[in-house]
């Protein structure tokens, strides 16, 4: 693997970092940076996505969007490799990737792989100007880590399917116009085999969205509630009772753009620690400290170098495979390690919520983001038996649930005995 630019990534990289200087929202580029570990620096969500679309369509028209996607879909046919360089020279403003992060990332690579080629001319350039937000909706009450247990019933009627039951941990079900969900078509069937994949409107007639209220003060996920959601047909991707590999495509791709997308927060903590006190003296002058930095360096690097392997093994015709799990692993829980430390730092000053440009700001927003980030796209726990398993080839758990799904116990509801 070679991470110095060729000739022509070079060039390629001039001609990026010249569309951005004289296209991007440079008057917008402070609230940029603050979104970088999903803070709040807008009035209100609105005014964010607002400005996501307009980025993203000003890239769309000069043909700057999703860049490894075929032409027709509307991207440019070019590698992974140049998608990196072009987002590493988008510098602040790859953040207001944000809205478009599962529909690009997770839902475009299934819909490529899966959906009628009509549905395709439909959707993927929509998604790539950015018109249509799309949410991915997996989990459920009962059904999280274990995603082969979601319960979420699709009936067969005339025409297509009724939907009842619930999800639970949407991102971006509440502004999303489209949904992708995994529902259970045959509960006589063995647990993976009796799953289902559709998409659906977010506006059809008995589909609740409910945004939840985090400790951070921000709604970024939603419970879904489905009665008598009728989908046709037609909405159906990889066939009926093939929903879990359809499913496995789609995690895939969740966890390689998490692992690859998601910033750790060496660069926040560097900068925090090189700041001396009142009496001159700086955290980094700490041989402690130093060595927590280069741990933290040591696992950042590690991390985007491991990106930059799978992204040449993509580039070579590969499919992303289990080892993404580890971008992800490392990246959540060095963040919240990270933002644990910064506002130690900080000691009273962390006492305070500030806004704005405070240190504090950013170390409480870190932690937050990285708590959810370690169960979003898979906890902790799943992804270690990932890698235990499908990359270092250690015996699987002994399972108990491998008859027909109908008799797999279920956890009971929240405050019953």
């Amino acid at each position: 693997m070679n991470l110095a630019d060729t000739v022509e990534q070079a060039d390629f990289r001039a001609r990026a970092r010249a569309f951005i200087r004289e296209h991007a929202p440079w008057d917008q580029v402070a609230i940029a940076r603050k979104l970088r570990f999903a803070g709040k620096p807008f009035e209100n969500e609105a005014d964010w996505i607002a400005l996501s679309k307009r980025w993203q369509r000003t890239k769309h028209e000069a043909g700057w969007a999703c860049l490894v996607w075929p032409s027709e879909y509307g991207g440019r046919g070019l590698t992974p490799v140049e998608n990196v360089i072009f987002q590493e020279e988008e510098g602040p403003f790859v953040e207001l990737n944000g809205p478009f992060m599962i529909s690009q990332g997770f839902i475009a690579p299934t819909l490529m792989a899966f959906a009628s080629d009509e549905d395709k001319r439909r959707f993927l350039p929509a998604i790539a100007r950015g018109e249509n937000v799309w949410c991915q909706m997996f989990s459920e009450p009962a059904a999280g880590s274990d995603l082969a247990g979601v319960r979420l019933r699709a009936e067969k009627v005339e025409g297509g399917f009724k939907l009842n039951g619930q999800k639970l941990w949407t991102s971006g079900a509440h502004y999303a116009e489209w949904g992708m969900a995994l529902v259970r078509t045959d509960a006589e069937a063995v647990k993976h085999k009796g799953l289902t994949m559709l998409y659906l409107d977010m506006k059809s007639p008995g589909l609740t969205v409910r945004p939840i209220a985090e400790l951070s003060g921000h709604a970024h996920f939603n419970e879904v509630f489905f009665d008598d959601v009728f989908v046709p047909d037609a909405q159906v991707l990889g066939g009926v009772n093939n929903g879990w590999k359809v499913a496995l495509t789609t995690l895939m791709n969740e966890r390689m753009t998490i692992g690859a997308s998601t910033p750790m927060g060496f660069e926040e903590i560097f900068e925090l620690a090189n700041q001396p006190d009142a009496s001159g003296a700086r955290p980094i002058d700490s041989e402690a400290v130093r060595l927590k930095l280069a741990d933290w360096y040591a696992k950042d690097c590690g991390v985007r170098f491991g990106v930059q392997r799978l992204l040449t093994a993509l580039a070579e015709g590969g499919e992303p495979g289990p080892e993404a799990s580890v971008g992800k692993l490392v990246g959540a829980n060095t963040t919240q390690e990270i933002a644990a430390f910064g506002l130690d730092l900080l000691g009273s000053r962390a006492l305070v919520r500030s806004e704005g440009d405070d240190p504090a700001y950013c170390f409480h927003w870190m932690f937050h983001f990285g708590a959810l980030h370690r169960i979003e796209g898979g906890t902790d726990e799943i992804l270690r038996n990932v890698l235990a398993e499908r990359v270092l080839g250690l015996p699987p758990e002994i399972r108990v649930d491998k008859g027909a799904f109908k008799d797999v116990p279920s956890a009971p509801p929240a405050g019953s005995r």
